[in-house]
């Protein structure tokens, strides 16, 4: 699989990963002077590379593979935030630096029994820069969401990645077959993989889907560029008790997302001025935290954020004072007021819609930089009201860092709030404020019949009950509400996603 590598895909059955491996032995050059638990700066080995690139955009001078996996050891030792858990391994005997930096992370395991570090990753450094500052990725132009990995397993549509595709399958469609093989029921991996996930543009396969009316559907789809439109469907509603609703689907945070955040906040400040804002953040994996900030500070205005805190970044204990990637003392990330220039001209003031409090949408897929917004919110006293399901759980973060046309992800430090919150490995979760994870607001299952945006869809439709009545739609009153709010007869799952997408990035600062 071309992009990046991570460890994780849709089941044991389906979706097992093409994109791992890579082995150790067979030493590129002798390891003479690997002594176990003695480090060298990591600028010594930066940028010289087995295959230097070519052109003065590039630093890369030649270098070889052992020169790569030194620079991987020293970086890490410098800048992971487990650094003291990494063994040790001597840098001279793996062949592929990839394989090498696989190994440097911890081996511990979360009380629950998962891996304390699941977010370790690679991108080639071209295909990053081009998905993370344009939004642009080789796929159908939807995204697949993983309702139940097992058998017979339950794969649907969960949303486009551009507002207006009709010729696409609805959301909610249900994947019945890829080429020909059963997504309910076959073991044939190879090839629901080959099709849920191409590889090629102009890469072709044939679907059969069950449509949310129970029709059924043969298309063939055609793998392509798509450039993914990160915020959709604003639009401002009216609650039954009259209350003016601004709505908004924010799915990615990528350099795109920060003309699109601001049009769409200019849009709902249209007119008479909106009561409440539903941000819609379930499929929302994250990326980049300066981006989180703005709309934080777009949500709430001048008034509650002026000096205060959106983030503060703890690195690990060798780095108390000074930001290891950028060697400048240690400073909070601020609520952005102002244009930062990912995708408008920098310094440009930001609209703000004064708001006290806000209804956050979440689910699984909810993750990192989106996490940062409600944890980021709650640090200077904004109400947050949670509506869903509990988050993925991503207080962690990185500093993509490019070396020999790789891009790599390693967890370098914990953002935490104004108040000094950020103890949620577990996700928030919809409830009650207990000042920490627990989050007000109400557990309700997504909704696969209706699309996002709509009323009647069921998280939306809990989120107006709550404006206008102040609680939780009761299992009785629900019935009046109609079908939406009842519980789907399916499990929320998971949308897949590239792991960068499903992060807390930072970045220099602008």
């Amino acid at each position: 699989m071309e992009g990046f590598r991570h460890a994780t895909l849709l089941s044991a059955l389906v979706l097992l990963s093409s994109c791992g491996g890579g082995g150790g032995g067979g030493s590129s050059s002798p390891a003479t002077t690997w002594q176990a638990g003695q480090f060298a700066d990591a600028g010594q080995f930066a940028n010289q590379c087995l295959r230097p690139r070519s052109g003065n955009q590039y630093p890369d001078v030649a270098g070889s593979v052992l020169d790569e996996n030194n620079w991987l050891r020293a970086w890490s030792h410098e800048t992971y935030l487990w650094y003291d858990e990494i063994q040790d391994r001597n840098p001279g005997n793996y062949d592929n630096p990839l394989a090498y930096f696989d190994l440097l992370k911890t081996e511990a395991i979360t009380a629950s029994g998962t891996p304390k570090d699941q977010f370790h990753f690679t991108m080639s450094s071209d295909e990053w820069n081009a998905q993370s500052q344009s939004g642009v990725a080789l796929g159908y132009g939807m995204q697949w969401v993983i309702v139940d990995p097992y058998l017979p397993r339950d794969v649907r549509v969960a949303y486009h990645d551009q507002q207006d595709r009709p010729d696409l399958p609805p959301r909610g469609a249900r994947l019945l077959s890829v080429d020909g093989v059963s997504m309910e029921w076959s073991n044939d991996v190879d090839t629901l993989n080959a099709g849920l996930f191409p590889t090629r543009e102009d890469e072709q396969h044939e679907f059969e889907f069950a449509y949310p009316d129970d029709s059924l559907h043969t298309i063939t789809l055609a793998a392509e560029t798509i450039t993914s439109e990160p915020v959709q469907k604003v639009q401002v509603l009216t609650s039954a008790g009259g209350k003016r609703v601004g709505y908004m689907l924010f799915n990615d945070h990528i350099a795109t997302a920060e003309k699109a955040l601001l049009e769409a906040v200019e849009q709902l400040q249209q007119g008479n001025d909106i009561d409440e804002l539903v941000l819609d953040l379930r499929y929302n994996g994250g990326g980049y935290l300066a981006l989180a900030s703005q709309l934080s500070y777009m949500i709430a205005g001048p008034a509650r954020t002026a000096g205060q805190a959106f983030e503060i970044s703890r690195f690990n204990d060798q780095h108390p004072q000074i930001n290891p990637v950028t060697d400048q003392p240690l400073t909070p990330t601020p609520f952005y007021h102002t244009t930062l220039g990912f995708s408008v001209p920098a310094s440009e003031p930001l609209p703000n819609l004064n708001l006290s409090r806000v209804f956050v949408l979440t689910g699984a897929t909810t993750c990192s930089a989106s996490e940062s917004i409600i944890n980021g919110l709650r640090g200077v006293d904004v109400e947050v009201i949670q509506i869903g399901d509990r988050t993925c759980g991503k207080p962690y973060g990185f500093y993509p860092t490019d070396n020999c046309g790789t891009t790599y992800f390693t967890i370098q430090f914990q953002g935490v709030n104004a108040k000094g919150f950020g103890d949620y490995p577990d996700g928030f979760v919809p409830g009650a404020d207990d000042g920490q994870a627990g989050v007000q607001g109400c557990q309700v299952a997504d909704d696969y019949d209706h699309d996002l945006g709509d009323i009647n869809e069921a998280r939306l439709a809990t989120a107006l009950h709550y404006i206008d009545t102040g609680y939780c739609p009761s299992p009785v009153s629900r019935h009046a509400l109609g079908r939406s709010l009842t519980t789907p007869p399916i499990d929320d799952g998971r949308v897949h996603k590239a792991p960068w997408r499903e992060n807390r990035i930072m970045t220099p600062a602008r």
